[in-house]
């Protein structure tokens, strides 16, 4: 009884502490929520169970307050700040994947491909439970970061629960050191090109460009297919950029905030370097923020058809705001809109052509790379015949080049559906 009526008292005294203490803030007060959160700071210092430190105090604080903001608003240690840094502009040790809160659940956006995440398996929609044995639940996306990366050569363990899976699975990741470079390209049939961009870096358009005048130097281009599927997105002028690179005029997209006068516009200038092919667009629910605002520029100023499953639904922008002692805090400033003025946040970019993937069967696979004309019996001989050494150099690299596109369209029924559209776009597809 002696101690139910104790802690009752200081409760009471508590309240009393807020609300009839010195000083107090009224309602006209501009300062009165700052009034309040001294006055709970020196509470919390004076009487918790254990000693704590101030600046911790105001640190969790300030955390508290950016994530109650929004998901993608945060407050970054100088460490966190310069990992961001190296995210945009260079090479880290880490397992490559994007990750986000999504119902507080710390989620896989997507893993970056062929790295080390990637390789284990890791998909977009996973959640990860623990990380290396600690809990994942109420941890910002900045400490998941801090405790995934590390150096190459080292290795992580997550638990992870796969999307439709009914238990966790302990995965153990060596890490690696996880390129700068964005851009994959594959020589589907002569003239068709399959362009993989797999996010949005510093130095993403200069790749992109520089890998289709390798291509048209030799080839004509008759059509292209961009896959933006599980791409997690980045910085937002290379969205602009890449967008640019297959509009000659027009929108591409514009930024929004609170005030009316705080709209940005991006719009396309025509470029002696402008790609005027065919384009089907590939996306999937990894699709996210820059990818989105690609897609949904080429998909309203119907320069491309979009193929595929509904998009993540990012569309709100952030900047990075510095801090005199090195941190930073990164802030939603504003949502981005599509040329028709379509908000993407929250909502994604719904496809053209709505077009599941399908992991392929062994005997599917099978299937798909056995027919070919030179496999039949009794098959006509090319009248060019393989004589000089040049003409055999090239036989065999075209041979070794169908050989991967075959295998590549084998796994991926989405890009042979890509491949059969992309065909048939020359009369609705040429830029305008």
């Amino acid at each position: 009884m002696r101690l139910s009526h104790m802690v009752g008292t200081a409760i009471l005294l508590g309240t009393l502490l807020i609300t009839s203490g010195s000083g107090l803030a009224t309602k006209d007060d501009p300062y009165a929520s700052l009034k309040r959160f001294s006055q709970i700071l020196d509470m919390v210092e004076e009487n918790y169970v254990q000693k704590v430190d101030r600046d911790d105090l105001i640190k969790g604080a300030i955390e508290g307050m950016l994530q109650e903001l929004d998901p993608h608003s945060s407050l970054l240690s100088k460490k966190d700040f310069e990992t961001t840094q190296e995210d945009l502009s260079g090479k880290f040790g880490g397992i490559g994947i994007q990750i986000g809160l999504k119902n507080r659940q710390l989620t896989v956006i997507a893993p970056i491909e062929d790295t080390p995440a990637f390789k284990a398996g890791l998909k977009t929609g996973d959640i990860i439970f623990e990380i290396d044995g600690e809990s994942a639940l109420d941890i910002t996306l900045m400490e998941a970061v801090g405790k995934i990366r590390g150096p190459k050569g080292t290795s992580v363990t997550l638990t992870v629960l796969h999307k439709g899976s009914s238990s966790p699975d302990k995965i153990t990741i060596v890490r690696g050191t996880i390129p700068a470079l964005s851009v994959k390209t594959q020589e589907l049939e002569p003239g068709y090109l399959y362009l993989r961009l797999t996010e949005f870096k510093a130095t993403s358009v200069q790749e992109m460009r520089k890998a289709l005048n390798a291509y048209t130097k030799k080839q004509a281009l008759k059509g292209l297919i961009l896959d933006l599927r599980s791409n997690p997105g980045g910085i937002l002028s290379q969205a602009v950029d890449i967008s640019d690179t297959f509009l000659s005029d027009g929108l591409i997209v514009y930024t929004q905030g609170r005030d009316k006068d705080s709209r940005r516009e991006f719009v396309a200038k025509k470029q002696s370097s402008d790609v005027t092919c065919p384009l089907v667009v590939l996306v999937n629910s990894g699709s996210a923020s820059a990818s989105e605002i690609v897609a949904g520029a080429l998909q309203d100023q119907k320069r491309a058809l979009i193929l595929g499953e509904k998009s993540f639904g990012k569309g709100s922008v952030q900047t990075i705001i510095p801090l005199a002692d090195g941190s930073a805090i990164k802030l939603t400033i504003a949502l981005y809109y599509t040329p028709n003025g379509r908000s993407i946040q929250a909502e994604g970019i719904v496809p053209d052509i709505e077009y599941p993937f399908v992991p392929p069967s062994t005997e599917e696979e099978q299937t798909f790379l056995e027919f070919r004309e030179k496999d039949f019996s009794k098959h006509l001989e090319n009248p060019n015949g393989k004589d000089g050494d040049i003409k055999v150099e090239e036989s065999a690299a075209q041979k070794e080049n169908m050989v991967k596109a075959d295998e590549m369209l084998s796994r991926d029924n989405q890009l042979r559906m890509a491949l059969e559209l992309v065909k048939q776009l020359p009369r609705i597809s040429q830029i305008h």
